[in-house]
């Protein structure tokens, strides 16, 4: 059951370039992926004006933010040189930021940031948490800019040959604590900053789940969680029958439920690919909230 303590501060917004996020109620990040090789939808948006439409239509489903990705970050992903992936971002941009909705770029490569800055993106997501060279720096030039900073053990082309050993939340509550006082250090606002323990990113099925049960544990850092679950792996090896794992695509209802999951237990902002039906979970959730105690 949710309770108070296990959610955060209501007064709690995400500063970002053009928007000051309310964060009193959850938001729902719409994914939209401009690359061919992306674990759930490969391949289906990649073209400029597919992933407009998409993009369209999952802010009629009532996403508040739209995250962009032109790089896959799958395990054993294979890395886009930075040419290419300006190219895939560039069109899209160009149309999505005249929408005047929060438009997040899903990158690790400091040129990748600041030239999408300088296009009018409001928010960077960064799985290296801003630990590429030069990355930090980009970001601490900039006068608002948002930044979501991940935990990810290893890196995408190793992270589940060797995943992380011992106390997961006690890891990554260490290394995103460290990655928050880095840029803090750096003069980035602490209203700028969300925190991400990357689920799935060098991590087992039972350190997974260990992180979405322990998750309110993260808000004692201050900062808002942002919670990615949409169709991951480890929700596919708890919905096995009979050695069947789902597809990525078939795991939709599993990915509503932790998401809201994740919501109970303090995130304040959910990174998913089914949109609507997110977002009519949490209307429910929400309306039981409000009908909790007679007024």
């Amino acid at each position: 059951m949710d309770t108070p303590l296990t959610r955060p501060n209501s007064a709690l917004h995400w500063q970002t370039t053009r928007f000051a996020l309310d964060l009193s109620q959850p938001k729902v990040m719409g994914i939209v992926n401009l690359t061919p090789d992306s674990f759930s939808d490969g391949g289906q948006h990649a073209e400029t004006a597919q992933a407009l439409r998409h993009a369209e239509q999952l802010l009629r489903d009532g996403a508040d933010i739209l995250d962009i990705g032109a790089e896959s970050t799958r395990p054993g992903s294979v890395v886009v040189p930075m040419a290419q992936e300006l190219a895939r971002l560039a069109p899209f941009l160009r149309e999505a930021v005249r929408w005047q909705v929060p438009i997040s770029v899903d990158t690790y490569k400091p040129e990748v940031m600041q030239a999408v800055l300088d296009a009018g993106v409001d928010i960077i997501n960064d799985i290296w948490a801003l630990r590429q060279p030069g990355a930090e720096q980009v970001v601490a030039a900039h006068p608002s800019c948002g930044v979501c900073l991940m935990h990810m053990h290893r890196d995408p082309q190793t992270m589940q040959i060797e995943t992380m050993a011992g106390d997961v939340l006690r890891e990554v509550e260490s290394f995103l604590h460290a990655r928050m006082h880095a840029l803090l250090d750096a003069g980035v606002g602490a209203a700028r900053l969300v925190l991400d323990p990357g689920i799935g990113f060098g991590k087992t099925v039972a350190q997974n789940f260990q992180l979405l049960a322990q998750q309110a544990d993260l808000l004692h850092l201050g900062r808002p969680v942002l919670a990615g679950w949409s169709r991951k792996s480890a929700l596919g090896a708890a919905l096995a029958h009979d050695g069947q794992v789902p597809e990525p695509a078939q795991r939709q209802a599993a990915s509503v439920a932790a998401a809201l999951l994740a919501v109970q237990r303090g995130a304040s902002v959910v990174r998913v690919h089914d949109v609507k039906d997110t977002v009519d979970a949490l209307k429910i959730w929400q309306a039981m909230n409000q009908n909790a105690r007679p007024h």
